[in-house]
């Protein structure tokens, strides 16, 4: 599929582009409405209902897992910001005893860096530095987070969404842990009730994970995506506490673009065995890079997204696929669609979240709501702008414009 073709928004009606420009300018000083999603509609004739891992969500934009949601505070505010879903920072599994196969993980380390970064093809864009991994705190503790994202997100239309690194087995290693998928499947489960839904969950394939021994061996990476779905669903059918929906967040591994598709089939295998949803896909890993004394960084950015979208547009014709939320350098509403027309139902974002102040024009509100501004109202990259571009460029009079049926090909070209 080729990317949009144009670097402005030409295809847009005049009057959405001088209401846009307007929006842009008066919630800069006034703030978003508090219904987003209703003024999108009323305003914009846009439904931007979304879905993720199965469930239907008031709007697709998402935090990523990481540092930005570990505490009650930050997804307090995420709520108040009215984000579709939050995923909480991924926590490192453990068995009964307390044993941690994966604890390399859990480093204890949380500053960040933002920095520019320009890609291959010259683009400039964002990425995120930092020694972290995974959560270091009390397995308690993410449990508690669990309960108290829960309880802060009720009646929100926020879902909330842990996420974990499970044990997956080195070349040389034979065994599976399975004690630690057991433990910790239930844990999570408990602290997810009381409710009927089945919980959503993410297995984190961190980029982290590319530069490690782990996944030197493509057969072992794929036995991993092919293993893990069976062991985290059989661990929550013994529980007894409840199910789970499971998404794998794929990674980029080390390997050519080839590999990638491999990765994306190994998800694909018989029903019993898959995921319920994947995620794609996490940052690229630069094994030769140095941070604070640190060798081996991920990062994102302008490669990010043209590797991603690269892979995709492979992937796109081999469906039916898993329902997936996308991932990857989504800085603004105009890359959101570049992943929405691949099939991409949410969007999951750490970077833009996190930019310096001066790069937002909004100037009250927490940084999740000024990006959000951004991410829909810019008048040049803007999502509201480029779905309405979108539906002219394609002869698409049908109103309102539904980012679901985008999303699953309404909006093909005609």
């Amino acid at each position: 599929m080729p990317r949009l073709d144009t670097t402005e928004p030409l295809a847009a009606p005049d009057s959405v582009r001088q209401r846009v420009q307007r929006d842009y300018e008066r919630f800069a000083k006034s703030g978003l409405p508090t219904s987003l999603e209703q003024y999108l509609l009323d305003e914009y004739d846009l439904d931007v209902t979304a879905e993720y891992a199965g469930f239907q969500i008031k709007n697709p934009w998402g935090k990523a897992s990481g540092q930005l949601s570990m505490t009650a505070r930050q997804v307090e505010e995420d709520v108040a910001a009215g984000l579709g879903f939050v995923v909480l920072k991924t926590v490192i599994a453990r068995d009964e005893q307390g044993g941690q196969s994966m604890a390399a993980w859990a480093i204890p380390e949380a500053r960040m860096v933002a920095e520019k970064i320009v890609g291959k093809l010259g683009e400039t864009g964002w990425t995120i530095t930092w020694k972290g991994r995974g959560w270091w705190q009390p397995f308690e503790a993410y449990l508690q987070l669990i309960r108290d994202a829960r309880r802060i997100a009720n009646g929100s239309g926020t879902l909330i969404v842990p996420s974990c690194k499970y044990h997956l087995p080195s070349p040389n290693e034979p065994e599976w842990r399975v004690g630690e998928y057991d433990f910790t499947t239930a844990k999570m489960l408990e602290a997810w009730q009381p409710d009927t839904s089945p919980m959503p969950l993410e297995k984190d394939f961190s980029p982290t994970l590319a530069g490690s021994d782990r996944a030197a061996a493509q057969a072992k990476i794929l036995e991993w995506l092919r293993v893990v779905p069976k062991l985290v669903h059989a661990a929550a059918e013994r529980s007894g506490a409840g199910q789970v929906r499971l998404g794998m967040k794929l990674f980029n591994a080390l390997f050519d673009d080839g590999f990638q598709l491999q990765m994306l089939d190994a998800i694909h295998g018989p029903a019993a065995d898959r995921p319920d949803f994947f995620i794609y896909a996490n940052r690229l890993f630069d094994p030769h890079r140095e941070f604070e004394g640190q060798r081996g960084v991920a990062f994102g950015g302008p490669d990010l997204s043209d590797r991603n979208l690269r892979v995709l547009d492979q992937w796109r014709t081999r469906e039916p696929s898993l329902p997936w939320s996308a991932t990857g350098n989504i800085t603004t509403g105009r890359m959101a669609i570049e992943y929405l027309l691949r099939g991409a139902t949410s969007f999951q974002l750490h970077t833009f979240f996190q930019l310096p102040a001066e790069h937002y024009a909004m100037k009250s509100g927490n940084h999740t709501q000024r990006a959000l501004h951004e991410l829909h109202f810019h008048p040049q990259t803007g999502f509201v702008v480029w779905l309405h571009h979108l539906a002219n460029q394609r002869g698409f009079s049908e109103r309102p414009i539904r980012l679901l049926d985008v999303a699953r090909g309404s909006l093909s070209e005609r």
